[in-house]
């Protein structure tokens, strides 16, 4: 599926979806790399295969070993964003002191410059609500010198591409009830 064919999915209801998925295709804030990257780290967050197989057919033109870490992006945040939202939450402390014992390696070594693998981890973690991650990878990215722009940029995509997600995902069971 192409994005226009995502795009022609939506219903009237979604036409600003639709309005903004085209809007941030041509979205220069971002070099190519960052912006499909996060595309395709917010569409896999999400897991909705149609919004999944247009935003892999959009990155298409990337190097494999960078859509294999824009995957690992939402596949770690998925990990990530559960574990640290519940810390965040709880009330008792002693939580957050203890080792959380998970494997995260691949933050260490995404297959992907640093900063543009910190903001598909952006983008996946404001999908899944997570502030406490939301604060961390927006450090990262301060340390790595990207600007506020490039950071809200990739917030507007995983918007976008939530919301898409949603209403694709609510149309299939609407139309299979």
């Amino acid at each position: 599926m192409s994005l226009d064919a995502l795009r022609e999915t939506l219903p009237s209801y979604a036409k600003d979806l639709s309005l903004n998925l085209s809007s941030l295709a041509n979205e220069t804030v971002l070099n190519d790399q960052q912006k499909w990257g996060t595309f395709l780290a917010s569409a896999h967050a999400g897991g909705v295969p149609e919004v999944v197989q247009a935003f892999e057919a959009m990155a298409a033109g990337l190097p494999e070993e960078v859509r294999d870490a824009a995957r690992a992006a939402a596949a770690i945040m998925g990990m990530n964003n559960v574990y640290y939202r519940a810390l965040h939450l709880m009330h008792n402390a002693e939580y957050r002191t203890m080792p959380a014992k998970l494997r995260m390696n691949v933050i260490a070594n995404p297959g992907a410059p640093k900063a543009d693998f910190e903001l598909w981890c952006t983008a996946v973690s404001a999908i899944n609500g997570c502030g406490a991650c939301l604060d961390a990878h927006e450090n990262e990215l301060r340390k790595h010198g990207v600007p506020s722009t490039q950071i809200q940029a990739a917030l507007r995509i995983a918007a976008v591409v939530a919301a898409a997600s949603q209403v694709v995902r609510a149309e299939s069971a609407r139309k299979a009830g």
